[in-house]
This record gives structure tokens, C-alpha cells and sequence, in this order.
């Protein structure tokens, strides 16, 4: 059975993640900052684990023991993040520093501690990281710190599937434009209605249909695709 592991498992996306990942017949730890909402997710080849994802060493300690409980690592999802809504130049030096770390040092770190954990296992090996539209789309609304950690996300991703295409392990990104999670609550009315309206289809994606992209990377189809930031947004920003 192959072993995946997901960050911030407890939210609209990484439940959709797990989900569509135990229908595909993985064994999935979750990892999240949420101990009622891991809670809540219990079932059959789910395992919750409460961890800040923007402690280093926490993370160091949590794939040492997924190493010696597990065996290793076959499948990383990196979905942990959040958008905090200060506008240039009005942002603190520590809402910036924050929202590195949720969206990318979280990122880095896992995908540090689990590449060790990855060699040597059968089978291609796969690296998902959950990125956004808003790393490359001046149009909407994101703030540029958002922007920046998943720019700096993407770029770890190109860098990982080269370093380590040899050994079998693939990265890619997903940067899906909006898709209805808890994190529309970060938004006025105003802002999210105008956002919607701008999607081709007239509405918000829905977490259920990105995890489906992930199930696919994680599948044998997805052996080789690799480097690669898939973009998924209705054909919104096709010019």
C-alpha cells in the first residue's frame, strides 16, 4: 500500500485530498494544526496528526516518526496555506514572514524531510504542491506576499523534478483560480461576487474537482509528468 502524506488535511481542499486519495487505495497521514477537525476525519487508512507546519524541527520530528511507523513516503501533498489580505505597502514584517512560512517553508521543509523517506521505494514517486493562480495572474485581486510564497512554491517544484528525476521522483504544482473553500471568508461580498463572475463557467471550482488533478498526479498516468504548474481555471486567463 503506498503511503501519501498531506498537509493541512482538516481544510475545504485537503479533505477533498485525503478523500480522493483513500478511494485510490493510499494510506494517509494528515497533517494539520486542527486536532477537532482531524478529529472529525477519522476512518479506515486515515491517520490525523496535529503538527505547526511552520515549525521546522516539529516537521523533522513528524517524518522521523512516519519513517519508523511507516517505512517512507510515496506520495507528498503540500496544501497547507492561507491568504492574508494586507495591500502593498501596508504589510506587516510579520504578517509577510507568517504567510512564507504557512505556504512555503512549510512546503519546503516537508518536501526536505520526505525525499529521504522517498528514495529507494518502488514505483515513481510523486511530489503535489498546492499553488494558485494568483503566483501569476496580475488580474486578481491577491496580495503580493500571497504571491510571492507561491511563486517561491512553484519554483521549488521545477527545482525538485530536475534534481531528482533520475531517482524517479516527479513534482509538480496545481494553481487552481477560485475554488470554494473556508478561505473565501478572508474576502468582502463584494470582492468574491466579482471574482466568481470573472470564471468562464459563472461560478467557483469546487475542491472536489483539484483533488481529482491530484489523484491523477498521484496515479500511474502521472509517472511522467513532472516540472510542470498545471493551471486550473476554467480557460479564464487564455489570451
Amino acid at each position: 500500500m503506498r503511503i501519501a502524506v498531506v498537509t493541512g488535511a482538516a481544510g475545504g481542499m485537503g479533505r477533498a485530498i485525503v478523500a480522493r486519495l483513500l478511494a485510490d487505495g493510499c494510506r494517509v497521514i494528515g497533517l494539520d494544526i486542527d486536532d477537532a477537525g482531524l478529529a472529525d476525519m477519522a476512518t479506515p487508512g486515515f491517520v490525523g496528526r496535529r503538527i505547526d507546519l511552520t515549525d521546522s524541527a516539529a516537521i523533522a520530528a513528524e517524518f522521523a516518526w512516519i519513517a519508523t511507523e511507516f517505512g517512507g513516503v510515496d506520495v507528498l501533498v503540500n496544501n497547507a496555506g492561507t491568504c492574508f489580505m494586507s495591500d502593498f505597502p501596508n504589510i506587516p514584517a510579520a504578517e509577510l514572514d507568517r504567510q512564507m512560512a504557512v505556504n512555503f517553508s512549510s512546503a519546503f521543509h516537508c518536501c526536505q524531510a520526505s525525499v529521504p523517506l522517498m528514495l529507494g521505494r518502488s514505483g515513481v514517486r510523486k511530489i503535489i504542491n498546492i499553488s494558485s493562480n494568483g503566483a501569476y495572474n496580475f488580474d486578481v485581486f491577491d496580495p503580493p506576499h500571497y504571491r510571492a510564497s507561491k511563486a517561491a512554491m512553484d519554483t521549488l517544484t521545477k527545482d525538485l523534478a530536475r534534481r531528482y528525476a533520475r531517482e524517479k521522483i516527479t513534482a509538480n504544482s496545481l494553481a487552481p483560480a477560485m475554488t470554494e473553500t473556508p478561505l473565501f471568508g478572508v474576502l468582502t461580498a463584494e470582492v468574491l461576487a466579482r471574482a466568481i463572475a470573472a470564471m468562464p463557467h459563472g461560478t467557483a471550482m469546487q475542491p472536489s474537482q483539484v483533488a481529482a488533478w491530484v489523484g491523477f498526479l498521484a496515479s500511474d498516468a502521472g509517472d511522467i509528468c513532472s516540472g510542470n504548474v498545471i493551471i486550473l481555471n476554467q480557460g479564464r486567463d487564455v489570451h
